[in-house]
């Protein structure tokens, strides 16, 4: 792999804009990835089977019906991988703990498997690199799904059990800045409870919404441990958010556009900050409101030191009749090969509409922000993915203007590091700044990555 810098500064290509508060020295810039996605390994050191393990060979559930058996081989590039991530000048490090490499069926710790999270953090700490770590990307074990997975409240006990375990185990290892209990709990619980689409692949709104109530009782039931055993760091979760945009200024499709904030964004932001479920989900959801036992909420709402916020695009909705929801595709719009709408003003009337509507909004870090593209390496051994770059330039320009307005935004991490197994999709889904060719695992550094790295060298000389 070539990772010698080219020959003059390509910073321009993704650099906030002039005067941002974006360029000064305590902004967190980095690259996140998640242990299913790119560990591999799946079979070794004692890792127990996971649910999407089991969700990759069901027939008809992932693309190609690929896996995440050997994904980026991270487990046995590691050194490799974190030269990258020095090479490219990071502030700081987001990964996820696979929890069955870690724990055995008994509940008892795997040391092998935490050695690899060890030496992981110990080798961002010589390179000089935070670690902001996730402790649950979706990667459930198995034999918890076995047991009714999220739709169990013994799970959310589980899960409180583990953050401790974890947070006691890997203290003194690494400078860990964050721990961040849920990455998207709404994906585990809509995507793989709702509608199916993902791992362990159950469709009905009323589990949907009794898995998100104890994802975020895990989440609340974990603070304590967390902050006991990592008082140094900072502890919160992490949501995929997106504003919706009306159709027409018709009051139908204006409360097509309420109704879809409320499932995709307030369905998780109202119980962390107010303590309660919004009440127009029910409308939209008739029936499906999750069993609430007396003090969950006041678990749900303990106090969060930041709130991490996955932003990728928008949603334009119609209605098609009361408390309805249709989205509507225009064609002409710049799409990535996600099929999602490039709309970087999203991000500043989301993060905008944010500050507005909660009084108590905790510090926000954009955990994920990136774009899937058709990336190849060319005959000089290249990767010219012009459309993320203006991507991220554009992207970054509207977190700025948010700040501008008074949004306390105070780190961006880019997703993702390189490309990846990207969960339904397989291996078609390219978002990484370093190219895999997942035949011979090569990493090759797309242009991007060179003009992130050159940004953040300029930042560091003091030259931005």
């Amino acid at each position: 792999m070539d990772l010698t810098p080219p020959p003059t500064s390509l910073a321009d290509l993704v650099a906030p804009p002039a005067g941002s508060a974006m360029r000064q020295p305590g902004f967190v810039f980095g690259c996140g990835t998640s242990s299913y996605q790119i560990e591999g390994a799946a079979h070794e050191d004692g890792r127990l089977e996971s649910i999407w393990d089991r969700f990759c060979r069901t027939p008809g559930k992932v693309l190609r019906a690929e896996n995440g058996d050997v994904a980026c081989d991270h487990y046995h590039r590691l050194d490799e991988d974190l030269d990258i991530l020095k090479r490219l000048g990071v502030d700081a490090y987001r990964f996820s703990i696979a929890w069955p490499r870690v724990m055995q069926l008994d509940g008892t710790p795997n040391s092998r498997g935490i050695d690899f999270y060890k030496r992981l953090l110990d080798g961002l700490a010589t390179r000089g690199i935070r670690a902001f770590v996730t402790l649950y990307h979706w990667d459930l074990p198995q034999h918890l799904e076995d047991r009714g997975g999220w739709l169990n409240r013994e799970t959310a006990y589980r899960f409180a059990d583990y953050a401790d375990l974890m947070s006691r185990q890997l203290a003194g290892h690494g400078d860990v800045a964050a721990w961040t209990t849920h990455n998207e709990p709404w994906c585990s619980a809509y995507l793989g409870y709702g509608d199916g689409h993902h791992a362990p692949g159950l469709a009905n709104p009323r589990w949907a919404a009794q898995a998100m109530h104890h994802l975020l009782l895990g989440h609340g039931l974990a603070l304590p441990a967390l902050r006991a055993n990592a008082a140094q760091a900072l502890h919160g979760i992490v949501a995929n958010c997106a504003p919706g945009y009306a159709d027409s200024d018709s009051a139908a499709d204006r409360d097509a556009a309420h109704l879809f904030e409320t499932f995709q964004n307030r369905w998780v932001l109202d119980p962390l900050l107010k303590g309660e479920y919004p009440a127009d989900l029910w409308r939209y959801w008739k029936g499906a409101e999750p069993l609430v036992l007396a003090g969950d909420m006041d678990i749900i709402r303990r106090p969060i030191d930041y709130l991490g916020i996955n932003f990728y695009s928008r949603a334009v909705l119609r209605s098609k009749g009361p408390d309805t929801i249709d989205w509507v595709r225009h064609p002409e719009v710049e799409r990535t090969t996600m099929d999602w709408e490039v709309y970087p003003q999203g991000m500043q009337d989301l993060f905008e509409a944010f500050k507005r509507d909660y009084p108590n909004l905790p510090p926000i870090y954009v955990t994920e922000n990136g774009m899937s593209s058709h990336d190849g390496v060319d005959g000089a051994g290249h990767v010219d993915d012009v459309q993320r770059q203006a991507y991220i330039k554009r992207h970054f320009a509207a977190c700025s203007r948010a700040m501008d307005h008074g949004v306390d935004v105070r780190g961006y991490f880019i997703w993702s590091l390189m490309d990846n197994f990207e969960w339904a999709f397989g291996y078609e889904r390219r978002f990484g700044l370093v190219h895999v060719d997942f035949d011979t695992q090569q990493r090759t550094l797309k242009r991007s990555a060179l003009a992130y790295a050159d940004f953040l060298a300029e930042r560091r000389a003091g030259k931005v």
